[in-house]
């Protein structure tokens, strides 16, 4: 069994994305509240809920779909940073991903934000995970 929250939020996207399942439920940490809120914010999630289960918070994640084949919005997810090896970067290379198609999470001195959010403050981190 893993301890890191945001691998185990990254995997059960993956999972349910190539299953085509419309709702997943992942426990509710602050970091993966920060994660979804993100990914939701830019537009790879359809919705998020939270609720209350035997004491523990969860969060309801409706994941996006396109077109008559439902095709996934979120093509891959990867985590960068893991407990093991940590990847950290400043502000003058952060990574653009797919051009700016992607986006690239951020754990930084102001909380989790974007790489574009990043750049136009002028603040580096360390790298969580990068979405396409």
């Amino acid at each position: 069994m893993s301890n890191d929250a945001t691998s185990t939020t990254a995997t059960a996207i993956r999972n349910a994305n190539t299953i085509k399942k419309a709702v997943i439920k992942i426990p509710a940490t602050r970091l993966t509240r920060s994660i979804v809120q993100i990914s939701f914010e830019e537009g790879f999630l359809k919705n998020v809920a939270e609720h209350k289960e035997n004491g523990k918070d969860f969060l309801d994640v409706r994941l996006k779909y396109f077109g008559k084949r439902k095709e996934p919005y979120i093509a891959i997810i990867r985590c960068i940073s893991k407990p093991g090896l940590r990847i950290y970067c400043d502000r003058r290379r952060i990574p653009e991903i797919l051009g700016g198609m992607g986006i690239a999470i951020l754990s930084t001195s102001h909380g989790l934000i974007t790489d574009r959010q990043a750049r136009s403050n002028k603040i580096g981190g360390e790298i969580l995970r990068c979405i396409w």
